[in-house]
């Protein structure tokens, strides 16, 4: 192992740990870090199963999951059977963002489970409210995504690393770290 990569493992697997405690499936998690961290955003199979401590079989089921999501992709190489599964060059993460559907197909979903449930039950309180929300994010992510990309330009929009937001964010406002915006 070269010099500081236990650390740069260490500290990959960590921010694994939260994805996955935040509902993102483990190995997964796990992978997609590997990935972000390594210095050219792509390995091979074999160097993930290396690099995560784990079975071909479990590097084949997370690298599938990530390619469903859109996060990452296959490339083959010339001349070799192994082929790389690399991140998306830049801003990977918003294009997956903008091209799924997922809160419309969750708040669709969630409609569906309403409409079985007894009308005035407050089971189908509960879910049409889930159903809400998901409409909530789906109407919000294009103009966060909008912001996160001129923040990401170099434009002001945004949250320095470290800091933490509180209080309520209103259509491209950012409150301080203070409350005051």
């Amino acid at each position: 192992m070269r010099a500081g990569e236990a650390e740069i493992n260490a500290a990959a697997e960590k921010a694994a740990a939260a994805f996955a405690a935040a509902g993102f499936p483990k190995m997964p998690a796990r992978a997609l870090m590997a990935l972000v961290s390594s210095e050219d955003g792509s390995l091979t199979a074999a160097e993930l199963a290396e690099r995560l401590g784990v079975s071909a079989a479990a590097v084949s089921g997370a690298v599938r999951y990530l390619q469903t999501v859109g996060f990452v992709h296959r490339v083959s190489q010339p001349g070799s059977r192994r082929d790389l599964y690399a991140l998306y060059d830049d801003e990977w993460y918003v294009v997956s963002m903008r091209k799924s559907p997922i809160y419309q197909s969750l708040a669709a979903l969630t409609d569906a489970t309403a409409e079985a449930l007894p009308a005035g039950s407050a089971a189908r309180s509960r879910v049409t409210e889930m159903g809400s929300f998901y409409r909530f994010l789906a109407a919000r992510m294009p103009a966060l995504l909008d912001d996160w990309e001129h923040q990401r330009a170099g434009g002001s929009r945004g949250v320095p690393s470290g800091e933490v937001l509180t209080g309520e964010v209103q259509a491209g406002e950012v409150l301080s770290k203070g409350g005051a915006a």
